[in-house]
């Protein structure tokens, strides 16, 4: 609606179109793609930035058409953009002015804008003018010293995030334009990625590449909701993204309650429960890339990786009973065969007093690794904890 409103707008000569959205909801985008389907009638220019502490609005104009604008005053600068749209009009071509990030320009640049328009005659627009900007560009707009410019207005539209059902098909319209099968994000997925990101397309957008890369890691076949909830919650620990709804930064099984209560959470008999310490665990396995990507999946299933070594004998004194809660050792395809693992293993029980899991990633099949594998092994340590 937005992208056809503009294109009303240019076809029926609006003096001003005015788009607005919050961030990342697309606003750039329909500028360019606005562009690209300009006709050759048309000459345009667009200003990126609006902001005053970068130079006058009259100067930042006549750089968008090339004109010249150094060392000129101001009454110089407007009479060759003045010159500059007659010229455009007695070559039968029409002027378009698009601002971005409009939403900088206070009621003095929009009222300048506004005296710019009027050298447009009655019969004809010299000069059409397009605003885009975040909503704070409507709230400059509804100033009362702008009711002239305001009356001005023939396009007006405001972005609004994507339901549910339109993050769905947005995720899925992608896919199938970038060749791939649509079907990749379950319906849970989509649901997840909506309830993240709030329907924000940019947002939706980091959290579907981000969960591709994930997946591609994993080497599952599918992206589901357990994949988008891990994308969000490394997302949400950088504290730099700005997700619309937290996550739960808990290891969990699909049919218990949360692993670690909450501090001061009462029990089934009302008594307080005391929060519980991270499990802390350490890494031995031949390959560093399989150390490196077991590391990942048990951080981002809750559990705190203090070592990720290789298998030898000096395993055993890089263990520390104060400091290692249990051993995660992993044979992957680079492992030696040839070695005593049940020799090393009952060493570290008996010397460490460390409980040790051990997982052979190298009887995977070709399918990959499983793609919930932080989860399970997460279940595992914690049972193997609760043995110990």
């Amino acid at each position: 609606m937005a992208l056809t409103l503009l294109e009303y707008g240019l076809m029926n000569q609006a003096s001003f179109s005015v788009i607005t959205g919050d961030i990342g909801t697309g606003k750039t985008t329909l500028i360019r793609q606005l562009l690209n389907q300009m006709e050759r009638d048309m000459v345009v220019g667009l200003i990126t930035n609006t902001h005053p502490s970068f130079g006058e609005l009259l100067q930042w104009i006549l750089m968008a058409f090339n004109l010249e604008c150094e060392s000129r005053d101001k009454v110089e600068m407007y009479k060759i953009f003045m010159d500059f749209l007659i010229q455009q009009y007695a070559a039968n071509r029409r002027t378009v002015l698009i601002v971005d990030e409009a939403q900088n320009m206070g009621p003095q640049a929009l009222e300048e804008l506004r005296m710019l328009s009027n050298v447009n005659s009655e019969k004809d627009q010299v000069l059409q003018v397009i605003l885009a900007g975040q909503p704070g560009l409507r709230d400059n707009l509804r100033d009362p010293r702008l009711e002239q410019f305001a009356q001005r207005i023939s396009v007006d539209y405001n972005l609004e995030p994507l339901s549910p059902d339109e993050t769905r098909e947005y995720i899925r319209h992608r896919l199938g334009i970038a060749g791939g099968s649509p079907d990749i994000f379950d319906d849970a997925a989509c649901q997840a990625v909506h309830h993240y990101s709030g329907g924000i397309p940019r947002l939706v957008n980091l959290l579907c590449d981000t969960a591709l890369v994930y997946g591609y890691a994993e080497q599952a076949l599918h992206i589901g909701v357990k994949l988008i909830e891990d994308v969000a919650r490394d997302k949400q620990k950088s504290k730099i993204v700005p997700l619309r709804q937290a996550v739960h930064d808990t290891a969990r099984d699909e049919n218990s309650e949360p692993l670690e209560q909450p501090p001061g959470k009462k029990g089934h008999r009302g008594a307080q429960i005391p929060p519980k310490r991270e499990m802390r665990v350490a890494i031995a396995s031949e390959s560093e890339r399989q150390r490196n990507y077991l590391k990942m999946m048990l951080e981002r299933s809750g559990l705190k990786v203090v070592a990720a070594v290789p298998i030898g004998d000096e395993l055993v004194e890089q263990l520390n009973r104060e400091q290692v809660d249990v051993l995660l050792m992993d044979l992957d395809e680079g492992a030696d065969r040839s070695r005593d693992l049940d020799r090393l293993i009952d060493q570290i029980r008996s010397q460490c007093k460390i409980p040790v899991l051990f997982n052979d990633s190298s009887s995977a099949d070709s399918g990959g690794a499983i793609s919930d594998l932080g989860r399970k092994l997460t279940l595992k340590l914690t049972s193997l904890i609760g043995r110990g």
